[in-house]
């Protein structure tokens, strides 16, 4: 699992803390540039970690997984562990 950061984990707070939100929000919350911000949510959604919801399939609202709630809640180990993904299957399948 690749993730960049902070904005990756930044994008997954924000998610969590305010609900669902789009790119452009998402952009001005962060400051950040709203281009980088549309490239990284298809990347945490094909992670599983956000999903794209709304009344239109192509409407740009993302919330949050409960998949990504894990992550976040175990932010401060990536990076540090090879294990990362394997703490993550295993919390999402209750094995712990």
């Amino acid at each position: 699992m690749k993730l960049a950061k902070p904005t990756d984990f930044e994008i997954l707070e924000i998610l969590d803390d305010r609900g669902r939100n789009t790119a452009q929000n998402l952009a001005l919350i962060l400051d950040k540039n709203r281009g980088y911000i549309n490239t990284r949510l298809p990347h945490l959604s094909s992670l599983g970690l956000v999903r794209r919801v709304g009344p239109a399939e192509n409407s740009g609202l993302y919330e949050v997984t409960q998949k990504g709630r894990i992550v976040l809640d175990h932010r401060e180990t990536y990076g540090q562990t090879e294990e990362f993904e394997e703490l993550i299957r295993a919390e999402l399948d209750g094995n712990l």
